[in-house]
C-alpha cells in the first residue's frame, strides 16, 4: 500500500530526504545523479524519495514548495534542512551530514 508523503515523513524510523522536481526542469535533471548517489551511499540509514510536483501538487503545496528543485530533509517528522536549486554531490552530502549530525 502506497503511503502519502506525510505518512512517510511522520512514520519513518529514520530520516527522509525528499526531492521535489518536475520532468521539464533542467536543474532538477542536473541534480538527479547527486540525489541517486546520496540514496546509494546512505542506503539503510536514509530514505530518499522524489516527488513530481506536476503529478502531486498537493504534496508540494503542503510543504510550501515554490521553486524546484526543492530539497527537504526530515527527521522524526520535522524539517532539519531545506535547500533549493542544483548543487554538486559533495555540497548536498555535506548538508545532510551536518543536519543529521552524522
Amino acid at each position: 500500500m502506497a503511503k502519502t508523503l506525510e505518512q512517510l515523513v511522520n512514520g519513518s524510523s529514520g530520516p527522509v530526504f525528499v526531492d521535489f522536481y518536475a520532468d521539464w526542469c533542467a536543474p532538477c535533471r542536473s541534480i538527479a545523479p547527486a540525489v541517486k548517489e546520496l540514496a546509494g551511499e546512505f542506503s539503510g540509514r536514509l530514505t530518499v524519495v522524489k516527488i513530481n510536483v506536476d503529478k502531486q501538487p498537493a504534496a508540494a503545496a503542503r510543504y510550501q514548495v515554490q521553486g524546484i528543485p526543492a530539497l527537504l530533509l526530515f527527521d522524526k517528522g520535522a524539517v532539519r534542512w531545506r535547500g533549493s536549486g542544483a548543487m554538486p554531490y559533495d555540497a548536498l552530502r555535506a548538508e545532510v551530514v551536518r543536519a543529521l549530525g552524522w
